[in-house]
């Protein structure tokens, strides 16, 4: 029901209301500020003739005040613009930058890649005990 009288509410009041029953022969609208609380009581010709057009038995209207959004809000949704090629062949310049630092302080070997492994000594030193 709410979708057939969405198209006869005023410009700007649809994205803040909704209707929420139909009691007797009332409509019940939920809106989610006192200024679409008015403008909508305003617009009660237009909606319970909308509404007797699609079979609904109103005389009237009423409208319920809530502080919360009549409808859930959208998740944000933020999406990364591409990278150029040239942004692309600096992040993995920068990244292999950071690979070879991480060898180095790591122990590791440029060239293969392999971290040095220290050489144990089998006999223990001279003058130890």
């Amino acid at each position: 029901m709410d979708q057939l009288l969405r198209p006869c509410l005023p410009p700007g009041v649809a994205a803040h209301a909704r209707l929420a029953n139909v009691r007797g022969d009332r409509l019940v609208f939920v809106v989610d500020a006192p200024v679409w609380h008015a403008k909508l009581r305003l617009a009660t010709p237009e909606l319970v003739d909308a509404a007797r057009s699609v079979g609904l038995d109103v005389a009237g209207l009423s409208v319920k005040t809530t502080l919360q959004p009549v409808r859930p809000l959208p998740p944000a949704t933020r999406t990364a613009p591409p990278m150029s090629a040239a942004g692309q062949s600096q992040l993995e310049a920068a990244l292999a930058l950071l690979r070879s630092d991480a060898l180095d302080s790591a122990g590791g070997d440029r060239t293969t890649g392999r971290r040095r492994t220290r050489k144990v000594p089998t006999e223990p030193a001279s003058g130890a005990s």
